[in-house]
């Protein structure tokens, strides 16, 4: 009897611990389940803020890293400024230091300005902003800063393919309280941090290549954001008041983020 109560107070023991271990487990599931239910819903409430926003200014500093085939690690820095007005018109400029760069689209013309060699190409490309965004990507391999986050549907082009989903919490960009995201791609992860309260913009968005040896990563800071009336008037249209000289598009040389003495290897 004696020991029929020691192995009963064994077995109860066993089973305590396997009743703990599975509430462990599945707390933990619940609570993974709602992080990423929450990070998807905060990812979505960006989209939609930005998708609602027919004009959007704001500045931003950005950093492309690249690694040499010695596995050093550099990184290019740049800045530069964003004006759009929805369907069809945008402003951008980037200033680094191998380029200053200026492209202005008006709904029909889209001009690149090499500012620092005197230099300008045009091409026709009527449409909308996302229209000029996928031939700039596709057709030039000449994507515009913060792209994926322009788009009228930001949510479905980020949310494409992503395997694995993180509410990380909260952190500070440029004393902006922030919600913290992480997501992962079969080929990249990317991270970003989203303004808390009622204008939930974009602050700092990265992305880690998962291809490349290193993981070398694209960062964008944005700041000074303002939409609707806070955004200046903008003239989308081409001036060419230093009688910059016109070029082909695909001569436009040197006015990439990438220098053109950076020889681009194979990945790893």
């Amino acid at each position: 009897m004696k020991t029929s109560r020691i192995v009963g107070m064994g077995a109860l023991r066993s089973l305590s611990t396997a009743v703990l271990s599975l509430m462990v487990v599945l707390a933990t599931s619940t609570r993974v389940n709602a992080d990423e239910e929450d990070a998807k819903r905060l990812l979505k409430a960006m989209s939609d803020y930005l998708a609602a926003q027919q004009a959007i200014s704001f500045a931003y500093d950005a950093t492309l890293e690249v690694v040499t085939k010695e596995d050093q690690k550099l990184a290019l820095a740049s800045s530069g400024t964003v004006v759009l007005n929805r369907p069809d018109k945008i402003h951008a400029t980037r200033s680094g230091g191998f380029a200053d760069v200026e492209m202005s689209f008006d709904g029909k013309t889209l001009t690149l300005l090499g500012k620092n060699l005197n230099i300008y190409a045009q091409e026709d490309v009527p449409g909308t902003i996302d229209h000029l965004i996928d031939e700039l990507r596709v057709k030039h391999n000449r994507p515009l800063p913060a792209a994926d986050l322009l788009s009228p549907n930001s949510y479905e082009v980020l949310m494409l393919d992503v395997v694995d989903t993180k509410d990380l919490g909260s952190g500070v960009i440029g004393g902006v309280e922030c919600d913290y995201l992480a997501f992962r791609k079969n080929e990249v992860d990317y991270q970003i941090w989203i303004a808390q309260g009622e204008r939930p913009y974009p602050c700092r968005y990265v992305i880690t290549s998962k291809l490349i040896a290193g993981g070398p990563q694209y960062t964008i800071q944005i700041r000074d954001w303002k939409t609707g009336d806070e955004v200046a008037a903008t003239d989308f249209s081409f001036k060419n008041p230093t009688d910059a000289r016109k070029v082909d598009l695909n001569s436009l040389e040197d006015t990439d983020e990438m220098p053109g003495h950076f020889v681009i290897g194979e990945p790893k």
